[in-house]
Protein backbone atom coordinates (compact mmCIF):
# COMPACT_ATOMS: atom_id res chain seq x y z
CA UNK A 1 0.00 0.00 0.00
CA UNK A 2 1.25 3.48 -0.79
CA UNK A 3 2.64 5.27 2.22
CA UNK A 4 0.96 8.40 3.55
CA UNK A 5 2.54 11.07 5.66
CA UNK A 6 2.77 9.84 9.28
CA UNK A 7 1.10 11.63 12.13
CA UNK A 8 3.11 13.77 14.48
CA UNK A 9 4.01 12.57 17.95
CA UNK A 10 0.82 14.22 19.18
CA UNK A 11 -2.19 12.05 18.41
CA UNK A 12 -4.88 14.04 16.65
CA UNK A 13 -8.58 13.23 16.72
CA UNK A 14 -11.79 14.60 15.34
CA UNK A 15 -11.77 17.82 13.34
CA UNK A 16 -8.03 18.37 13.81
CA UNK A 17 -7.20 14.89 12.53
CA UNK A 18 -9.35 15.39 9.43
CA UNK A 19 -7.74 18.73 8.60
CA UNK A 20 -4.28 17.26 9.15
CA UNK A 21 -4.96 14.38 6.79
CA UNK A 22 -6.48 16.73 4.20
CA UNK A 23 -3.28 18.74 4.20
CA UNK A 24 -1.14 15.59 3.99
CA UNK A 25 -3.26 14.12 1.19
CA UNK A 26 -5.28 16.73 -0.73
CA UNK A 27 -8.68 15.49 -1.75
CA UNK A 28 -8.10 15.87 -5.49
CA UNK A 29 -5.22 13.37 -5.17
CA UNK A 30 -7.80 10.63 -4.69
CA UNK A 31 -8.82 10.79 -8.35
CA UNK A 32 -5.68 8.97 -9.49
CA UNK A 33 -5.52 5.23 -10.04
CA UNK A 34 -2.54 3.45 -8.58
CA UNK A 35 0.10 2.15 -10.99
CA UNK A 36 0.29 -1.60 -11.34
CA UNK A 37 3.80 -3.06 -11.63
CA UNK A 38 5.02 -4.30 -14.99
CA UNK A 39 3.85 -7.82 -15.73
CA UNK A 40 1.08 -7.74 -13.14
CA UNK A 41 -1.56 -10.41 -13.87
CA UNK A 42 -4.83 -9.61 -12.06
CA UNK A 43 -6.28 -13.03 -12.81
CA UNK A 44 -3.68 -14.66 -10.57
CA UNK A 45 -5.43 -13.02 -7.60
CA UNK A 46 -8.66 -14.79 -8.54
CA UNK A 47 -6.89 -18.09 -9.10
CA UNK A 48 -5.23 -17.85 -5.68
CA UNK A 49 -8.66 -17.44 -4.06
CA UNK A 50 -9.91 -20.60 -5.73
CA UNK A 51 -7.29 -22.91 -4.23
CA UNK A 52 -9.16 -23.26 -0.93
CA UNK A 53 -12.61 -23.54 -2.50
CA UNK A 54 -14.74 -26.49 -3.54
CA UNK A 55 -13.08 -27.28 -6.85
CA UNK A 56 -16.21 -28.66 -8.52
CA UNK A 57 -17.89 -25.26 -8.06
CA UNK A 58 -15.04 -23.07 -9.35
CA UNK A 59 -16.27 -23.28 -13.00
CA UNK A 60 -19.69 -22.08 -11.82
CA UNK A 61 -18.06 -19.04 -10.23
CA UNK A 62 -16.33 -18.35 -13.54
CA UNK A 63 -19.61 -18.70 -15.43
CA UNK A 64 -21.28 -16.14 -13.18
CA UNK A 65 -18.37 -13.70 -13.34
CA UNK A 66 -18.26 -13.97 -17.13
CA UNK A 67 -21.86 -12.81 -17.56
CA UNK A 68 -21.04 -9.08 -17.67
CA UNK A 69 -18.52 -6.46 -16.64
CA UNK A 70 -20.62 -5.73 -13.56
CA UNK A 71 -20.73 -9.42 -12.58
CA UNK A 72 -16.96 -9.56 -13.04
CA UNK A 73 -16.48 -6.53 -10.78
CA UNK A 74 -18.68 -8.19 -8.14
CA UNK A 75 -16.50 -11.28 -8.12
CA UNK A 76 -13.20 -9.41 -8.44
CA UNK A 77 -13.06 -7.78 -5.02
CA UNK A 78 -9.50 -9.07 -4.61
CA UNK A 79 -8.40 -7.21 -7.73
CA UNK A 80 -9.95 -3.93 -6.63
CA UNK A 81 -8.45 -4.33 -3.15
CA UNK A 82 -5.04 -4.59 -4.81
CA UNK A 83 -5.71 -1.46 -6.88
CA UNK A 84 -6.97 0.49 -3.88
CA UNK A 85 -3.80 -0.39 -2.00
CA UNK A 86 -1.68 0.88 -4.90
CA UNK A 87 -3.05 4.42 -4.51
CA UNK A 88 -2.50 6.90 -1.66
CA UNK A 89 -5.09 6.67 1.11
CA UNK A 90 -6.40 9.10 3.68
CA UNK A 91 -5.27 7.11 6.70
CA UNK A 92 -8.64 7.76 8.37
CA UNK A 93 -10.06 4.35 9.20
CA UNK A 94 -13.56 3.01 9.69
CA UNK A 95 -14.96 -0.50 9.69
CA UNK A 96 -15.16 -1.30 6.00
CA UNK A 97 -17.75 -3.48 4.33
CA UNK A 98 -14.85 -4.40 2.05
CA UNK A 99 -17.23 -5.25 -0.80
CA UNK A 100 -19.57 -2.27 -0.93
CA UNK A 101 -20.80 -2.66 -4.49
CA UNK A 102 -24.37 -1.58 -5.05
CA UNK A 103 -25.82 -5.10 -5.09
CA UNK A 104 -24.67 -5.47 -1.50
CA UNK A 105 -27.17 -2.86 -0.35
CA UNK A 106 -30.77 -3.86 0.14
CA UNK A 107 -33.92 -4.28 2.19
CA UNK A 108 -34.39 -6.73 5.03
CA UNK A 109 -36.41 -7.15 8.22
CA UNK A 110 -35.25 -5.70 11.49
CA UNK A 111 -35.82 -7.70 14.71
CA UNK A 112 -38.82 -5.41 15.26
CA UNK A 113 -40.17 -6.67 11.89
CA UNK A 114 -39.86 -3.32 10.15
CA UNK A 115 -38.23 -3.11 6.74
CA UNK A 116 -34.91 -1.28 6.78
CA UNK A 117 -32.32 -0.49 4.13
CA UNK A 118 -28.68 -1.25 4.85
CA UNK A 119 -25.44 -2.81 3.72
CA UNK A 120 -26.02 -6.57 3.79
CA UNK A 121 -22.79 -8.44 2.95
CA UNK A 122 -19.72 -8.45 5.17
CA UNK A 123 -17.55 -11.32 3.97
CA UNK A 124 -14.64 -8.91 3.37
CA UNK A 125 -15.18 -6.58 6.33
CA UNK A 126 -12.08 -5.14 8.02
CA UNK A 127 -11.03 -1.76 9.43
CA UNK A 128 -9.38 0.40 6.78
CA UNK A 129 -9.38 3.76 4.95
CA UNK A 130 -12.99 4.89 4.73
CA UNK A 131 -12.71 5.96 1.10
CA UNK A 132 -12.00 2.41 -0.10
CA UNK A 133 -15.66 1.51 0.43
CA UNK A 134 -16.80 4.74 -1.21
CA UNK A 135 -14.65 4.03 -4.27
CA UNK A 136 -15.97 0.48 -4.67
CA UNK A 137 -19.57 1.62 -4.30
CA UNK A 138 -19.21 4.41 -6.87
CA UNK A 139 -17.19 2.31 -9.32
CA UNK A 140 -19.89 -0.36 -9.19
CA UNK A 141 -22.50 2.28 -9.98
CA UNK A 142 -20.52 3.46 -12.98
CA UNK A 143 -20.08 -0.08 -14.32
CA UNK A 144 -23.72 -1.01 -13.72
CA UNK A 145 -25.05 2.04 -15.56
CA UNK A 146 -22.58 2.05 -18.42
CA UNK A 147 -24.34 -0.59 -20.50
CA UNK A 148 -27.48 1.57 -20.62
CA UNK A 149 -28.04 4.53 -22.93
CA UNK A 150 -26.64 7.10 -20.54
CA UNK A 151 -23.81 9.42 -21.50
CA UNK A 152 -20.57 9.54 -19.55
CA UNK A 153 -21.53 13.05 -18.49
CA UNK A 154 -24.82 11.80 -17.02
CA UNK A 155 -23.17 8.90 -15.23
CA UNK A 156 -20.36 11.00 -13.78
CA UNK A 157 -22.82 13.65 -12.59
CA UNK A 158 -24.89 10.95 -10.91
CA UNK A 159 -21.79 9.62 -9.14
CA UNK A 160 -20.73 13.11 -8.01
CA UNK A 161 -24.20 13.47 -6.47
CA UNK A 162 -23.87 10.10 -4.75
CA UNK A 163 -20.54 11.02 -3.16
CA UNK A 164 -22.05 14.35 -2.15
CA UNK A 165 -24.77 12.39 -0.33
CA UNK A 166 -22.06 10.44 1.49
CA UNK A 167 -20.25 13.67 2.41
CA UNK A 168 -23.38 15.51 3.60
CA UNK A 169 -24.58 12.42 5.43
CA UNK A 170 -21.29 12.13 7.28
CA UNK A 171 -21.38 15.81 8.20
CA UNK A 172 -24.95 15.42 9.45
CA UNK A 173 -23.94 12.41 11.54
CA UNK A 174 -20.87 14.21 12.90
CA UNK A 175 -23.17 16.87 14.36
CA UNK A 176 -25.39 14.33 16.09
CA UNK A 177 -24.90 13.02 19.58
CA UNK A 178 -23.22 9.64 19.95
CA UNK A 179 -26.39 7.66 20.61
CA UNK A 180 -28.44 9.58 18.07
CA UNK A 181 -25.87 8.82 15.38
CA UNK A 182 -25.67 5.17 16.44
CA UNK A 183 -29.44 4.68 16.04
CA UNK A 184 -29.72 6.53 12.71
CA UNK A 185 -31.10 4.39 9.88
CA UNK A 186 -33.05 4.57 6.65
CA UNK A 187 -36.62 3.50 7.45
CA UNK A 188 -38.21 2.00 4.32
CA UNK A 189 -41.76 2.11 5.65
CA UNK A 190 -41.38 5.66 6.96
CA UNK A 191 -40.04 6.80 3.58
CA UNK A 192 -42.53 4.87 1.47
CA UNK A 193 -44.21 7.88 -0.15
CA UNK A 194 -40.86 9.39 -1.18
CA UNK A 195 -39.80 6.08 -2.70
CA UNK A 196 -43.09 5.70 -4.55
CA UNK A 197 -42.65 9.13 -6.11
CA UNK A 198 -39.06 8.34 -7.02
CA UNK A 199 -39.98 5.15 -8.89
CA UNK A 200 -43.54 6.04 -9.87
CA UNK A 201 -43.03 5.60 -13.62
CA UNK A 202 -40.62 2.68 -13.48
CA UNK A 203 -42.70 -0.10 -15.04
CA UNK A 204 -40.14 -2.83 -14.45
CA UNK A 205 -39.15 -1.83 -10.94
CA UNK A 206 -42.12 -0.48 -8.92
CA UNK A 207 -41.06 0.16 -5.34
CA UNK A 208 -44.22 -1.47 -4.00
CA UNK A 209 -43.25 -4.70 -5.77
CA UNK A 210 -39.79 -4.60 -4.16
CA UNK A 211 -41.29 -4.05 -0.72
CA UNK A 212 -43.91 -6.74 -1.31
CA UNK A 213 -41.15 -9.14 -2.35
CA UNK A 214 -39.22 -8.32 0.80
CA UNK A 215 -42.24 -8.85 3.05
CA UNK A 216 -42.86 -12.26 1.49
CA UNK A 217 -39.22 -13.31 1.73
CA UNK A 218 -38.96 -15.39 4.87
CA UNK A 219 -38.34 -18.92 6.09
CA UNK A 220 -41.86 -20.02 5.15
CA UNK A 221 -41.43 -18.94 1.54
CA UNK A 222 -37.96 -20.48 1.36
CA UNK A 223 -39.38 -23.64 2.97
CA UNK A 224 -42.00 -24.00 0.23
CA UNK A 225 -39.48 -23.34 -2.53
CA UNK A 226 -36.55 -25.41 -1.32
CA UNK A 227 -38.10 -28.47 0.35
CA UNK A 228 -40.23 -31.49 -0.50
CA UNK A 229 -41.63 -34.49 1.33
CA UNK A 230 -39.48 -37.63 1.12
CA UNK A 231 -40.62 -40.81 2.91
CA UNK A 232 -42.94 -38.77 5.08
CA UNK A 233 -40.35 -36.19 6.12
CA UNK A 234 -39.43 -32.77 4.80
CA UNK A 235 -36.12 -32.66 2.96
CA UNK A 236 -34.31 -30.16 0.78
CA UNK A 237 -34.91 -30.62 -2.93
CA UNK A 238 -32.09 -31.73 -5.17
CA UNK A 239 -31.14 -29.11 -7.78
CA UNK A 240 -27.43 -29.63 -8.42
CA UNK A 241 -25.13 -27.84 -8.39
CA UNK A 242 -27.14 -24.98 -6.84
CA UNK A 243 -28.85 -26.99 -4.09
CA UNK A 244 -27.57 -30.43 -3.10
CA UNK A 245 -28.86 -32.32 -0.01
CA UNK A 246 -26.07 -33.46 2.25
CA UNK A 247 -26.96 -37.15 1.73
CA UNK A 248 -26.42 -36.67 -2.00
CA UNK A 249 -23.09 -34.99 -1.34
CA UNK A 250 -21.98 -38.02 0.63
CA UNK A 251 -23.12 -40.44 -2.07
CA UNK A 252 -21.59 -38.87 -5.13
CA UNK A 253 -19.25 -35.99 -4.44
CA UNK A 254 -16.54 -37.33 -2.22
CA UNK A 255 -17.09 -35.09 0.76
CA UNK A 256 -16.06 -36.24 4.24
CA UNK A 257 -18.50 -38.69 5.81
CA UNK A 258 -18.26 -36.68 8.99
CA UNK A 259 -19.86 -33.63 7.30
CA UNK A 260 -23.43 -34.03 8.68
CA UNK A 261 -22.13 -34.66 12.19
CA UNK A 262 -19.70 -31.73 11.99
CA UNK A 263 -22.43 -29.36 10.81
CA UNK A 264 -24.89 -30.59 13.43
CA UNK A 265 -22.25 -30.02 16.10
CA UNK A 266 -21.53 -26.59 14.64
CA UNK A 267 -25.22 -25.71 14.97
CA UNK A 268 -25.18 -26.78 18.61
CA UNK A 269 -22.01 -24.84 19.39
CA UNK A 270 -22.58 -21.65 17.43
CA UNK A 271 -25.32 -20.75 19.90
CA UNK A 272 -22.52 -19.87 22.33
CA UNK A 273 -21.79 -16.82 20.17
CA UNK A 274 -25.39 -15.60 20.60
CA UNK A 275 -26.81 -13.62 23.52
CA UNK A 276 -28.53 -15.92 26.00
CA UNK A 277 -32.07 -14.96 24.97
CA UNK A 278 -31.40 -15.75 21.32
CA UNK A 279 -29.62 -18.98 22.15
CA UNK A 280 -32.72 -19.92 24.15
CA UNK A 281 -34.91 -19.11 21.14
CA UNK A 282 -32.70 -21.23 18.88
CA UNK A 283 -33.05 -24.17 21.25
CA UNK A 284 -36.79 -24.25 20.51
CA UNK A 285 -35.99 -25.57 17.02
CA UNK A 286 -34.84 -29.00 15.95
CA UNK A 287 -32.66 -29.63 12.91
CA UNK A 288 -34.30 -31.67 10.14
CA UNK A 289 -32.02 -31.50 7.10
CA UNK A 290 -28.91 -29.88 5.58
CA UNK A 291 -28.01 -29.02 1.99
CA UNK A 292 -25.20 -27.21 0.21
CA UNK A 293 -26.53 -23.99 -1.34
CA UNK A 294 -24.60 -21.93 -3.90
CA UNK A 295 -25.03 -18.18 -3.40
CA UNK A 296 -23.79 -14.96 -4.95
CA UNK A 297 -20.98 -14.45 -7.44
CA UNK A 298 -17.72 -13.96 -5.57
CA UNK A 299 -18.82 -16.42 -2.87
CA UNK A 300 -19.30 -19.33 -5.26
CA UNK A 301 -16.99 -22.17 -4.30
CA UNK A 302 -16.97 -21.40 -0.60
CA UNK A 303 -18.64 -24.01 1.61
CA UNK A 304 -22.16 -22.68 2.07
CA UNK A 305 -25.09 -24.62 3.45
CA UNK A 306 -28.70 -24.20 4.45
CA UNK A 307 -30.19 -25.91 7.50
CA UNK A 308 -33.87 -26.74 7.86
CA UNK A 309 -35.13 -26.50 11.44
CA UNK A 310 -38.64 -27.01 12.78
CA UNK A 311 -40.26 -25.36 15.75
CA UNK A 312 -43.71 -26.17 17.06
CA UNK A 313 -44.90 -28.06 13.97
CA UNK A 314 -44.54 -28.20 10.17
CA UNK A 315 -45.99 -24.69 9.90
CA UNK A 316 -43.15 -23.33 12.02
CA UNK A 317 -39.98 -23.66 9.90
CA UNK A 318 -36.69 -21.82 10.25
CA UNK A 319 -34.01 -21.94 7.57
CA UNK A 320 -30.53 -20.86 8.53
CA UNK A 321 -27.76 -20.05 6.10
CA UNK A 322 -24.36 -21.42 7.11
CA UNK A 323 -21.71 -19.60 5.11
CA UNK A 324 -17.97 -20.22 5.11
CA UNK A 325 -15.84 -17.21 6.01
CA UNK A 326 -12.36 -16.90 4.57
CA UNK A 327 -9.70 -14.24 5.10
CA UNK A 328 -10.78 -10.83 3.81
CA UNK A 329 -9.27 -9.72 0.50
CA UNK A 330 -8.25 -6.58 2.38
CA UNK A 331 -6.00 -8.43 4.81
CA UNK A 332 -3.23 -8.81 2.23
CA UNK A 333 -2.94 -5.01 2.22
CA UNK A 334 -4.13 -3.89 5.66
CA UNK A 335 -2.85 -6.73 7.83
CA UNK A 336 -4.67 -9.65 9.45
CA UNK A 337 -7.82 -9.28 11.48
CA UNK A 338 -7.36 -9.25 15.24
CA UNK A 339 -10.22 -11.71 15.63
CA UNK A 340 -9.33 -15.36 16.16
CA UNK A 341 -11.49 -16.65 13.32
CA UNK A 342 -12.62 -15.31 9.96
CA UNK A 343 -16.24 -15.95 10.89
CA UNK A 344 -15.96 -13.85 14.05
CA UNK A 345 -14.45 -11.07 11.93
CA UNK A 346 -17.52 -11.15 9.66
CA UNK A 347 -20.04 -11.26 12.50
CA UNK A 348 -18.44 -8.52 14.59
CA UNK A 349 -18.01 -6.33 11.52
CA UNK A 350 -21.66 -6.75 10.62
CA UNK A 351 -22.80 -5.99 14.14
CA UNK A 352 -20.73 -2.83 14.09
CA UNK A 353 -21.90 -1.54 10.70
CA UNK A 354 -25.58 -2.56 10.61
CA UNK A 355 -28.22 -0.87 12.72
CA UNK A 356 -30.29 -4.05 13.09
CA UNK A 357 -28.32 -7.28 12.60
CA UNK A 358 -30.09 -10.62 12.25
CA UNK A 359 -31.08 -12.06 15.63
CA UNK A 360 -29.49 -15.40 14.69
CA UNK A 361 -26.19 -13.93 13.47
CA UNK A 362 -23.38 -15.94 15.03
CA UNK A 363 -20.15 -17.79 14.28
CA UNK A 364 -18.22 -21.00 14.84
CA UNK A 365 -15.01 -22.75 13.84
CA UNK A 366 -15.84 -26.31 12.78
CA UNK A 367 -13.16 -29.00 12.96
CA UNK A 368 -13.51 -31.50 10.12
CA UNK A 369 -10.44 -33.46 11.20
CA UNK A 370 -7.27 -33.02 13.24
CA UNK A 371 -5.78 -30.97 10.42
CA UNK A 372 -8.79 -29.43 8.65
CA UNK A 373 -11.10 -26.75 9.96
CA UNK A 374 -13.43 -24.17 8.40
CA UNK A 375 -14.95 -21.00 9.81
CA UNK A 376 -18.70 -20.48 9.38
CA UNK A 377 -21.18 -17.81 10.27
CA UNK A 378 -24.92 -18.34 10.66
CA UNK A 379 -27.88 -16.10 9.85
CA UNK A 380 -31.47 -16.46 8.72
CA UNK A 381 -31.94 -17.32 5.07
CA UNK A 382 -33.98 -14.65 3.25
CA UNK A 383 -35.47 -12.77 6.19
CA UNK A 384 -37.28 -10.03 4.30
CA UNK A 385 -34.46 -9.62 1.79
CA UNK A 386 -34.90 -7.75 -1.49
CA UNK A 387 -32.70 -5.46 -3.54
CA UNK A 388 -32.82 -3.11 -6.50
CA UNK A 389 -31.12 -4.09 -9.74
CA UNK A 390 -29.56 -0.79 -10.82
CA UNK A 391 -29.04 -2.20 -14.31
CA UNK A 392 -32.85 -2.29 -14.69
CA UNK A 393 -33.44 1.40 -13.91
CA UNK A 394 -33.69 3.17 -17.25
CA UNK A 395 -34.03 6.70 -15.86
CA UNK A 396 -30.84 8.43 -14.71
CA UNK A 397 -32.65 10.50 -12.07
CA UNK A 398 -34.01 7.40 -10.38
CA UNK A 399 -30.66 5.67 -10.62
CA UNK A 400 -29.06 8.72 -9.02
CA UNK A 401 -31.65 8.77 -6.24
CA UNK A 402 -30.98 5.13 -5.46
CA UNK A 403 -27.21 5.73 -5.43
CA UNK A 404 -27.78 8.61 -3.02
CA UNK A 405 -29.63 6.30 -0.64
CA UNK A 406 -26.80 3.77 -0.81
CA UNK A 407 -24.22 6.51 -0.21
CA UNK A 408 -26.01 7.93 2.84
CA UNK A 409 -26.37 4.39 4.20
CA UNK A 410 -22.64 3.77 3.79
CA UNK A 411 -21.86 7.03 5.60
CA UNK A 412 -24.08 5.92 8.48
CA UNK A 413 -22.30 2.56 8.63
CA UNK A 414 -18.87 4.22 8.69
CA UNK A 415 -19.96 6.76 11.30
CA UNK A 416 -20.73 3.97 13.76
CA UNK A 417 -17.15 2.69 13.80
CA UNK A 418 -14.89 5.49 12.58
CA UNK A 419 -14.07 8.97 13.82
CA UNK A 420 -17.00 10.63 12.10
CA UNK A 421 -15.77 14.11 12.97
CA UNK A 422 -12.39 13.39 11.36
CA UNK A 423 -14.00 11.95 8.24
CA UNK A 424 -16.41 14.88 7.96
CA UNK A 425 -13.56 17.36 8.43
CA UNK A 426 -11.49 15.67 5.72
CA UNK A 427 -14.44 15.68 3.31
CA UNK A 428 -14.95 19.42 3.82
CA UNK A 429 -17.66 21.74 2.56
CA UNK A 430 -16.92 21.86 -1.17
CA UNK A 431 -17.14 19.19 -3.86
CA UNK A 432 -13.42 18.36 -4.17
CA UNK A 433 -13.84 14.89 -2.66
CA UNK A 434 -17.03 14.23 -4.62
CA UNK A 435 -15.42 14.97 -7.98
CA UNK A 436 -12.21 13.14 -7.18
CA UNK A 437 -14.00 9.90 -6.31
CA UNK A 438 -16.28 10.14 -9.36
CA UNK A 439 -13.26 10.71 -11.60
CA UNK A 440 -11.51 7.71 -10.04
CA UNK A 441 -14.60 5.56 -10.58
CA UNK A 442 -14.92 6.54 -14.24
CA UNK A 443 -11.27 5.63 -14.77
CA UNK A 444 -11.70 2.37 -12.87
CA UNK A 445 -14.50 1.40 -15.24
CA UNK A 446 -11.87 1.26 -17.99
CA UNK A 447 -9.54 -0.78 -15.77
CA UNK A 448 -12.33 -3.21 -14.95
CA UNK A 449 -13.22 -3.45 -18.63
CA UNK A 450 -9.64 -4.35 -19.52
CA UNK A 451 -9.51 -6.96 -16.76
CA UNK A 452 -12.81 -8.40 -17.96
CA UNK A 453 -11.41 -8.66 -21.49
CA UNK A 454 -8.41 -10.54 -20.06
CA UNK A 455 -10.81 -12.82 -18.21
CA UNK A 456 -12.75 -13.56 -21.40
CA UNK A 457 -9.47 -14.26 -23.22
CA UNK A 458 -8.43 -16.65 -20.46
CA UNK A 459 -11.73 -18.49 -20.88
CA UNK A 460 -11.23 -18.68 -24.65
CA UNK A 461 -7.70 -20.04 -24.22
CA UNK A 462 -8.77 -22.69 -21.72
CA UNK A 463 -6.86 -21.19 -18.81
CA UNK A 464 -10.20 -20.67 -17.02
CA UNK A 465 -12.87 -23.38 -17.13
CA UNK A 466 -16.45 -22.19 -17.23
CA UNK A 467 -19.53 -24.19 -16.29
CA UNK A 468 -22.27 -24.37 -18.96
CA UNK A 469 -24.76 -21.51 -18.77
CA UNK A 470 -28.05 -22.53 -17.13
CA UNK A 471 -30.83 -23.53 -19.51
CA UNK A 472 -33.65 -21.10 -20.10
Amino acid sequence: MSEVEPLTAVTLTGDSHGKYRRKALPRDTLQHLGTRPNGFDPLKLLEAQELARVQSLVPLRAQRMAESEFAFLRGAAAIMAYDLAMAPSTGIDAQLCGDAHISNFGIFNSPERRLVFDVNDFDETLPGPFEWDVKRMVASGVVALSHLNFSDKQIEKSMVNAVRSYRLGMQELARKGTLEGWYAHFDIEGSLQVLRETFRDEKRLPIDDIISRARKSDSKKAFKKLTEVVDGSFRFRSDPPLLVPVAELLDSMGVPEALPLVLAQALANYGKSLPDDRAHLLNNFQMVDIARKVVGVGSVGTRCFVMLLMGRDIDDPLILQVKEAMPSVLEAHLGPSHYETASQRVVEGQRLMQTTPDIFLGHIRANFSDTEYHDFYFRQFHDGKASVNLEMIDDIKRASTYMNICAWTLARAHARSGDRAAIASYLGNNDSFDRAIATWAMAYREQNSADYASYQAAIASGRITVAPAPEG
